[in-house]
């Protein structure tokens, strides 16, 4: 189970949304950069990065945020917000994250998906944002008419390398992952699924490590922002 401590940026600083809404953040006094060397320190591998700019502007605006700390700390990052153009993937992959991560784009355009896979082979992760079951987009500002299942079944042969399941209700809440929808998607993915949204307490992450072995790792977010899991503690849980 690999564990992916998260980073948020917003205006160069560290925060977290509830449920992706903009105007219910909390900003953090540490900056990116220093957070990354937190996780290091204590051993984590893997980080999950969404530049909320990204997101808003549909460009790679930390992009020299993230490339210091890839070449800083030699963690294996992906990154997600508003990647839309084969350009933005480029940016990312050359200054060597391991996962460049499609959401809105790849839903609103399947062709767009299956190229970039083509294109980048084992660097595209999949973004699937699902509120009641069916897919959002844009920042989860729009809901999609399209099950999340459903749309997983039609892009399962493009050759995505990883998928990323995200619950909008419980996203930022702590509230526990929506961990039998995860099982779903886990049990008809043809890549290994991560699960995202809601960590509330390392027993979520103890959790996680016994469902479907398709299910290749877990995010941490708010949880670590808020101490509710400390972060020695959750360094127990990485593989070794």
């Amino acid at each position: 189970m690999k564990i992916f401590p998260a980073i948020d940026i917003k205006d160069r600083k560290c925060v977290r949304l509830v449920k992706g809404d903009f105007n219910n953040k909390t900003e953090y006094e540490t900056s990116p950069i220093d957070q990354a060397g937190k996780y290091k320190v204590h051993g984590f591998k893997n980080l999950h990065i969404v530049d909320l700019d990204g997101a808003l502007t549909g460009e790679t605006v930390n992009l020299d945020i993230i490339e210091k700390i890839v070449s800083k700390f030699d963690l294996k990052i992906e990154i997600g917000g508003g990647v839309r153009t084969f350009e933005s993937i480029k940016k990312y992959t050359d200054v060597g994250v391991e996962k460049v991560i499609l959401g809105s784009a790849a839903i609103k355009d399947k062709n767009f998906l299956k190229k970039a896979c083509s294109k980048f082979q084992n660097k595209i992760a999949l973004g699937l944002d699902s509120k009641d079951g069916y897919l959002s987009v844009s920042g989860w500002k729009e809901n999609s008419n399209q099950l999340t299942l459903d749309f997983l079944k039609e892009v399962n042969d493009y050759g995505v390398s990883r998928l990323i399941y995200t619950d909008i209700n419980r996203d930022g809440t702590k509230s526990s992952p929506n961990f039998e929808e995860t099982e779903k998607i886990a049990e008809i993915s043809n890549c290994s699924v991560v699960i995202s949204g809601g960590v509330s307490s390392i027993d979520d992450v103890k959790k996680a490590k016994g469902l479907n072995k398709n299910i290749e790792g877990i995010i941490v977010g708010k949880a670590i922002y808020d101490d509710d899991i400390k972060l020695d503690e959750l360094a127990k849980e990485i593989d070794a």
